[in-house]
């Protein structure tokens, strides 16, 4: 049992020092966390193909996994600590010192968090749960924890004798002495209430110490999130554009239940990227540096890009992750600056064949530079369905180019756009196994029905969305059963760049069958039925379900 609260004790303290860093970070400069940032680190070191396999488990919530896996990692540490410090004290220390070193050293790669402030909070945090830890394993253990070091003197009682013996405090010793003698003397300096711990001081000292952790953390969040109000995007306010694009079409959305909306409302909108957490960046301040070869390098504000945002463009993006038929895509009207006005400004060198993005927190895309300047949407954006750009979709700046998958092309939270060449410049994920240039290939999905549905005989509306590189959509086909390839309608194009609703009138008959759905693109070029995986530049393959008919 003693063990069983030892490991408890060790799991809380760990709790309180991340909460107390959480809290130190919202006193200090900054808008980050060292838990985010440790997380951070491991999501860089991550193989390509093991982010794939977290990706395409869990989608967007593989962040969520991540956090909730190093919590446990972390609370199985402090379990250990708590164990082992019973025997060995020096373990308290050095264990969270051990935590508070991998945690400064993140924070000190985190552009959110300041060198003082990342120092400061993991000093804070070491200190915090090695105290709270010592005390619980004290009231556990009193005399190995408080007198391991000392010694009490045993003298051999009504033997006349004058000499004594020097025994560890932690041994027992045992009176054999006459019944008659007096008991000997108390030399401890324990209280008899420190002396013998009940089971009730360590429920209570745990109970607080977890409820204080839970204050702490919650203080520390809101007070980061209150330090970043003033990057908050709800402040900005977004320019009306001197190039507006006409309200979608009625006959670009066909009134089928269940089919993808034209346009992805920003908070379904998907969200795939490295960082684990959302940048808070200061708007007020903010610039993006264009370097690289370019004739005139300078430093432009998202205060004057924000009054030079005069373009909107529909486009699709998808990530190269998604599987056929998967939901890792959206569309959404965007609002920006031509890419090509900014790099015309600069004035590119010949010989720049790659456009990167860098991302504040380090992340990079790289992309051809012709993607600039061959009349596809290509923009700085800073709007997103007639709103500031939400925190997770890039806010306050982004790049948003048609035609290729976002790991290419879509830096969010843009920091920097370099212009070098594929030779000399690898951007994030192509030392990661992905290719290097990454055009969107034509895809197609069914929404309606669904995958395993049970539908009534009839007229059974099959719909869906097909989406293809910046040219467009041309065709969409239907098999049923592996029969022959029937035309669906198109709805009216929204943008070449943007996907097409479709749809299919299927006459169904009662019993299992099976349904296939392939688009082609502006060529006139079907889909391939070749099955491959996301890796290393996009699935392929029909999207297939199969349904019920009653």
């Amino acid at each position: 049992m003693t063990r069983v609260r030892a490991g408890i004790a060790g799991v809380v303290a760990v709790m309180f020092a991340v909460a107390t860093t959480e809290f130190v970070l919202g006193l200090l400069p900054g808008a980050g966390s060292l838990f985010i940032a440790v997380g951070d680190v491991v999501i860089e070191a991550t193989p390509g193909p093991v982010v794939q396999v977290a990706i395409d488990a869990f989608g967007s919530a593989n962040r969520l996994v991540l956090l909730v896996s190093m919590t446990i990692v972390m609370a199985a540490a402090g379990a250990v600590i708590g164990v082992l410090g019973l025997r060995r004290p020096v373990v308290v220390p050095v264990g969270f010192a051990a935590f508070g070193v991998a945690g400064a050293l993140a924070g000190l790669g985190d552009v959110a968090i300041t060198t003082t402030s990342a120092l400061l909070a993991a000093a804070a945090g070491v200190v915090a749960g090695a105290a709270v830890l010592h005390r619980i394993l004290q009231l556990i253990t009193p005399g190995t924890m408080r007198e391991t070091a000392t010694s009490v003197p045993a003298t051999a009682a009504n033997n006349g004798g004058q000499s004594s013996t020097w025994y560890p405090s932690s041994v027992a010793i045992v009176d054999r002495s006459p019944a008659t003698s007096d008991p000997a003397p108390d030399t401890s300096d324990r209280s008899w209430d420190e002396a013998m711990p009940t089971r009730r001081r360590f429920l209570t000292w745990t109970a607080a110490t977890a409820g204080a952790a839970g204050v702490l953390l919650a203080t520390g969040r809101f007070l980061q999130d209150r330090a970043a109000a003033s990057v908050a995007r709800v402040t900005t306010a977004l320019p009306s554009p001197s190039r507006p694009l006409p309200p979608p079409p009625a006959g670009a959305s066909l009134d089928v239940e269940g089919i993808s909306p034209l346009l992805t409302p920003n908070d379904d909108f998907y969200r795939i990227d490295t960082a684990f957490s959302i940048p808070r960046i200061n708007a007020d301040t903010h610039r993006i540096r264009i370097t690289g070869m370019v004739d005139q390098p300078f430093e432009i504000s998202f205060a004057e890009l924000l009054d030079l945002a005069d373009t909107e463009v529909d486009v699709t993006l998808s990530c190269v992750s998604n599987q056929v038929g998967g939901d890792l895509i959206g569309t959404a009207r965007w609002l920006g600056v031509p890419l090509a006005d900014i790099l015309d400004r600069a004035g590119v060198q010949a010989g720049a064949d790659q456009i990167v993005g860098r991302s504040v927190d380090g992340w990079t895309g790289g992309f051809p530079v012709e993607a600039a300047f061959d009349g596809r949407p290509a923009i700085i954006a800073v709007g997103m369905n007639g709103e500031p750009l939400p925190a997770r979709h890039g806010f306050p700046v982004r790049l948003v180019i048609a035609g290729l998958y976002g790991y290419v092309s879509d830096t969010k939270w843009l920091s920097e756009i370099e212009l070098t060449t594929f030779d000399a410049f690898d951007a994030y994920w192509v030392p990661r196994g992905w290719s290097a240039e990454g055009p969107i290939k034509i895809q197609s999905r069914i929404d309606v029905p669904r995958d395993g549905a049970s539908v009534d005989a009839g007229t059974v509306a099959v719909a869906g969305v097909a989406w293809s590189d910046e040219r467009g959509v041309s065709a969409v086909e239907v098999s049923i059963d592996d029969g022959p390839w029937e035309p669906a309608e198109l709805a009216d194009e929204l943008a070449s760049s943007a996907w097409r609703q479709w749809l299919y009138r299927w006459e169904a008959t009662a019993g299992d069958h099976v349904l296939r759905v392939r688009a082609s693109d502006a060529d006139g070029q079907p889909q391939t039925a070749d099955v491959s995986a996301p890796a290393p530049d996009g699935a392929t393959g029909h999207h297939t379900i199969r349904v019920s008919v009653t």
